[in-house]
């Protein structure tokens, strides 16, 4: 919206093409979506507080965790709000991985929301039947997938890509909507299962994000793309503007979810955010690195994965309970240090993952 706007201002003042460099404009998403987070937290908070939409607490988990019961919930609202704002108002709306991200993200939001309204609001304890749930992320994230490989414009959007080989490079066809679907729906589902404690979600999602970001920009420019080996995307790099307004999203909502919590994201905001940072994998051609950055996501799946299937095949249980941030509290570990150290492995993931740029 803003930059047609910078766009037609610049005829007159020569000062508003600095909108055209996607640096700046990421730069503005992330403040403002940071400053809606910050100005619209505190009444979402109070009204969710009001309206008692709070979390319910397992009695058979950690018995830390019962002194959370009736924390407001819902709050990944707060973020979607934040980042849809922030992209409409500097994202170029002409572009058509902006739209994609954007609605596919949003989407899920909405399956987040009816779960989490059927347990909040409703007093339904099973919430939005996980058949159902799993029906609305295939039709949203098959309807991407397909919309994605019809308007296809070059060859390496649909191609598989394989980190630290430059010459490995396979042409999926059809196959690549198998692929884009279970990405997008798997970092879903991923994320949801790692949300369980104060600020373990958001924090990966906004470094996973940030590298993304990288990831995108370089992949949008000619230049950057040949030099690092790594497909070029045209205008992918506009996906950066995205990325920005999910760090400053995500920064904001951590300001109200760090330990104590506040209140939390529920599956309104962690549905959404998985399937954004699936989308801008598949996007810039990524999807082994989203992999290897996101390993946090993948171990809490595991584990679930794991601890169903041996209690099936063996009645006993790998982990004292899944998913397995929980084991650790089980243990003994503070939930502080949990969260503390599931965010320095991110870290180090994520750096592992732009090591890939020059890996090649």
């Amino acid at each position: 919206m803003l930059l047609k706007l910078a766009v037609w201002l610049e005829v007159y003042f020569d000062f508003f093409r600095v909108f055209h460099y996607l640096t700046f404009r990421a730069i503005l998403g992330v403040l403002t979506a940071l400053l809606i987070s910050f100005l619209v937290g505190p009444p979402m908070i109070r009204h969710l507080s009001r309206y008692k939409i709070g979390q319910s607490v397992r009695d058979d988990g950690p018995q830390s965790h019962l002194s959370k019961s009736g924390t407001p919930t819902m709050g990944g609202a707060l973020i979607l709000v934040s980042i849809a704002v922030a992209t409409v108002l500097w994202g170029d709306w002409s572009n058509r991985y902006i739209w994609v991200t954007l609605l596919v993200t949003l989407a899920f939001g909405v399956i987040g929301f009816i779960d989490d309204y059927k347990k909040l609001v409703l007093r339904n304890s099973k919430g939005l039947s996980a058949r159902y749930k799993y029906l609305g992320q295939s039709v949203f994230g098959g309807a991407a997938a397909v919309f994605l490989y019809a308007t296809a414009t070059v060859p390496a959007e649909t191609q598989f890509i394989v980190p630290f080989f430059k010459q490995v490079v396979l042409n999926m066809g059809w196959l690549y909507v198998v692929l884009t679907y279970f990405v997008i729906v798997g970092t879903s589902n991923a994320v949801n299962l790692t949300d369980g404690l104060d600020g373990l979600a958001i924090m990966p999602t906004v470094l996973v994000g940030g590298a993304l970001g990288i990831f995108a920009y370089a992949s949008g420019n000619v230049h950057f793309a040949e030099y690092l080996g790594i497909p070029y995307i045209p205008k992918a790099g506009e996906l950066v503007v995205f990325c920005g307004a999910l760090v400053g999203a995500g920064l904001g909502f951590l300001w109200f979810n760090a330990y104590p919590a506040q209140v939390f994201m529920g599956d309104v905001g962690a549905l959404a955010l998985g399937a954004g940072l699936g989308t801008l994998a598949v996007l810039v051609r990524q999807e082994i690195v989203l992999m290897i950055m996101g390993g946090g996501f993948v171990m809490e799946t595991l584990s679930v994965m794991l601890q169903v299937l041996s209690y099936k095949m063996t009645g006993k249980r790998i982990f004292r309970m899944a998913p397995i941030h929980h084991h650790f509290e089980l243990k003994g570990w503070p939930e502080p240090r949990v969260i503390v150290r599931f965010w320095i492995i991110t870290v180090i993931l994520v750096l592992s993952g732009l090591a890939t740029l020059k890996l090649r």
